[in-house]
Protein backbone atom coordinates (compact mmCIF):
# COMPACT_ATOMS: atom_id res chain seq x y z
CA UNK A 1 0.00 0.00 0.00
CA UNK A 2 1.49 3.39 -0.64
CA UNK A 3 0.82 5.69 1.25
CA UNK A 4 1.29 4.05 4.98
CA UNK A 5 4.35 4.47 3.88
CA UNK A 6 4.49 7.51 2.41
CA UNK A 7 7.42 10.23 3.81
CA UNK A 8 6.31 13.91 4.27
CA UNK A 9 7.68 16.15 1.93
CA UNK A 10 6.03 19.51 3.91
CA UNK A 11 7.94 21.33 6.80
CA UNK A 12 6.81 19.82 10.37
CA UNK A 13 5.86 22.25 12.48
CA UNK A 14 4.36 24.82 10.13
CA UNK A 15 0.27 25.57 10.29
CA UNK A 16 -0.80 24.59 7.34
CA UNK A 17 -4.20 23.28 6.02
CA UNK A 18 -2.16 20.47 4.35
CA UNK A 19 0.42 18.49 4.33
CA UNK A 20 2.33 16.30 1.35
CA UNK A 21 4.19 13.43 0.78
CA UNK A 22 5.83 11.53 -1.86
CA UNK A 23 5.84 7.88 -2.37
CA UNK A 24 7.73 5.01 -4.42
CA UNK A 25 5.77 1.59 -4.41
CA UNK A 26 5.65 -1.84 -5.80
CA UNK A 27 2.51 -4.16 -6.84
CA UNK A 28 1.34 -6.19 -3.92
CA UNK A 29 0.30 -9.88 -4.90
CA UNK A 30 -3.09 -10.84 -4.09
CA UNK A 31 -6.42 -8.79 -4.20
CA UNK A 32 -7.88 -6.16 -1.93
CA UNK A 33 -9.64 -7.48 0.85
CA UNK A 34 -12.40 -5.43 2.92
CA UNK A 35 -9.90 -5.30 5.83
CA UNK A 36 -7.52 -3.58 3.24
CA UNK A 37 -9.79 -0.58 2.98
CA UNK A 38 -9.66 2.42 5.30
CA UNK A 39 -11.76 4.97 5.98
CA UNK A 40 -11.24 7.99 8.56
CA UNK A 41 -12.41 11.75 8.20
CA UNK A 42 -11.15 14.39 5.56
CA UNK A 43 -10.22 13.97 2.14
CA UNK A 44 -7.17 13.08 0.12
CA UNK A 45 -5.31 13.92 -3.52
CA UNK A 46 -3.17 12.27 -4.85
CA UNK A 47 -1.16 12.54 -8.83
CA UNK A 48 0.85 9.78 -10.43
CA UNK A 49 4.07 11.02 -11.07
CA UNK A 50 5.29 7.62 -12.59
CA UNK A 51 4.01 4.40 -13.52
CA UNK A 52 -0.32 3.69 -12.95
CA UNK A 53 -1.45 2.75 -9.81
CA UNK A 54 -4.69 1.22 -8.60
CA UNK A 55 -7.35 3.34 -6.56
CA UNK A 56 -10.06 1.03 -4.58
CA UNK A 57 -12.88 3.81 -3.61
CA UNK A 58 -15.64 1.91 -1.93
CA UNK A 59 -16.89 -0.61 -4.62
CA UNK A 60 -15.30 0.99 -7.36
CA UNK A 61 -11.35 0.31 -8.89
CA UNK A 62 -10.19 3.13 -10.65
CA UNK A 63 -6.66 3.13 -12.58
CA UNK A 64 -4.67 6.22 -12.34
CA UNK A 65 -2.04 6.72 -14.42
CA UNK A 66 0.97 8.56 -14.78
CA UNK A 67 -0.05 12.49 -15.31
CA UNK A 68 -3.59 11.70 -14.05
CA UNK A 69 -4.72 13.17 -10.83
CA UNK A 70 -7.91 12.03 -7.66
CA UNK A 71 -9.00 13.15 -5.24
CA UNK A 72 -11.78 11.80 -3.04
CA UNK A 73 -14.01 11.82 0.38
CA UNK A 74 -11.44 9.34 3.14
CA UNK A 75 -15.27 8.74 4.48
CA UNK A 76 -15.02 6.12 1.53
CA UNK A 77 -13.47 3.32 2.06
CA UNK A 78 -10.36 3.41 -0.21
CA UNK A 79 -6.51 1.91 -1.04
CA UNK A 80 -4.18 2.56 -3.45
CA UNK A 81 -2.08 -0.29 -4.92
CA UNK A 82 0.65 -0.24 -7.54
CA UNK A 83 -0.18 -1.51 -10.82
CA UNK A 84 1.95 -3.90 -12.92
CA UNK A 85 5.06 -2.13 -11.97
CA UNK A 86 6.47 0.59 -9.62
CA UNK A 87 4.71 3.61 -9.94
CA UNK A 88 5.63 6.86 -7.31
CA UNK A 89 3.00 9.25 -6.23
CA UNK A 90 2.54 12.23 -4.79
CA UNK A 91 -0.10 13.11 -2.12
CA UNK A 92 -1.88 15.70 -0.67
CA UNK A 93 -3.58 15.23 2.70
CA UNK A 94 -5.64 17.25 5.73
CA UNK A 95 -4.77 17.00 8.94
CA UNK A 96 -7.28 13.61 9.51
CA UNK A 97 -5.36 12.05 6.56
CA UNK A 98 -1.52 13.10 8.06
CA UNK A 99 -2.62 11.42 11.38
CA UNK A 100 -3.75 8.82 9.21
CA UNK A 101 -0.61 7.56 6.56
CA UNK A 102 1.98 9.42 7.32
CA UNK A 103 4.90 7.78 9.36
CA UNK A 104 7.28 9.88 11.18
Amino acid sequence: MFVAACRRASRPGRPTPVSSGRNRGKPQAGGVTPDDLGVHPGRDWFTVLSGTVVLYLGERVIRVEAGQAASFSTMTPHAVRGDRGPAEILVILDHNGERSHLRT
